[in-house]
């Protein structure tokens, strides 16, 4: 699998990144293990997962595998932290404080002294931004990461981070965003800056939650994430989507006509875009693994790209355009 680096920081990972959402909850122990030895043997080694997943189970199995079989210097760990559940649900909580607390927890769920990348999960309306900086600052200075980034945050926050963190050498490696044919609004503002920061971005969703790859077209499965109690409103969004339903009906045309699976389109689509320096898939199953790992020798033909990015276009309008 290739390997690229994530914008100008000397971090390089594989151009597939294996997503960990479901572990602790969908995916057990075994099926975890099964699913992340299948990807390193195909070349892969980033593994995406977070402090919120599944309360921290899904670093915990992370960790039990990597004191098993699995090699610590054969993966490349990314975790996120700043969604904290309490009492009252979910909040979200960039203080240093709350960022450097669960940190440690996770380095303690995962059995390491260090996570490769550290992530802010999502924006805190509350904290400062600065202050948010200061403890990615910290992360790194301390050894606890070697590299740090924001996911879900927009153009400008990115920027001035970004900038906050240049003087002292720690630098801003990663944003970590939605991004797939049936998502594309990291195109307006954030794949400029970062194209411009050298900032590299990982993409999180990249089958749009699962519905490019077209097993949603007749019904939905009783398996799938949409019959899921808990991932059903995540999913549904694309699923109530008239413009959605076209991008996958271009994306099973196109999969006809060259003889592939639509997911393989989808991803292929999504790999060549100049912004990716992965694709973040969340497959539950060895299987379900396989079929992604079909996209990475998969080159579109240009009135195929073509006619994708017409049927997935977003509006860019004032200030973007001028």
């Amino acid at each position: 699998m290739e390997r690229r680096q994530v914008g100008t920081s000397g971090l390089r990972v594989s151009a597939l990144g294996l997503g960990t959402m479901t572990w602790g909850r969908d995916t057990d122990e075994v099926d975890a293990g099964d699913v992340l030895r299948t990807f390193l043997d195909a070349g892969g080694d980033l593994v995406d997962t977070a402090a919120s997943y599944a309360d921290g189970d899904a670093e915990r199995i992370l960790g039990g595998l990597l004191a098993g079989t699995v090699e610590r210097e054969d993966v490349v760990i990314v975790t996120k932290a700043g969604v904290r559940q309490g009492a009252q649900g979910a909040r979200r909580d960039a203080s240093r404080g709350g960022l450097l607390g669960e940190l440690d927890a996770s380095l303690r769920r995962l059995g390491t002294d260090h996570v490769d990348l550290f992530l802010v999960a999502c924006p805190d309306p509350v904290t400062p931004l600065e202050e948010t900086v200061s403890a990615l600052r910290l992360a790194v200075t301390s050894g606890r990461a070697r590299y740090v980034g924001l996911s879900n945050h927009p153009a400008w926050a990115s920027a001035r981070a970004a900038t906050l963190l240049a003087d002292d050498g720690v630098g801003l490696a990663a944003l970590e965003l939605e991004y797939s044919l049936l998502q594309r609004g990291l195109e307006r503002e954030i794949a400029p800056a970062a194209a411009a920061l050298g900032l590299g971005v990982l993409a999180w969703s990249p089958l749009g939650r699962g519905v490019l790859t077209g097993k949603y077209r007749r019904s939905v499965p009783a398996t799938s994430r949409a019959a899921s109690d808990h991932l059903a409103g995540f999913v549904a969004q694309y699923l109530e989507d008239a413009a959605c339903a076209a991008v996958v009906e271009a994306v099973a045309t196109a999969a006809d006509g060259l003889g592939r699976a639509p997911l393989e389109v989808a991803l292929a689509w999504l790999l060549d875009r100049p912004a990716v320096a992965a694709a973040v898939v969340g497959a539950r199953t060895p299987a379900q693994l396989k079929g992604t790992l079909g996209a990475l020798d998969l080159v579109l033909p240009q009135e195929v790209r073509g006619a994708l990015d017409d049927v997935s276009a977003i509006e860019v309008g004032y200030p973007e355009r001028w």
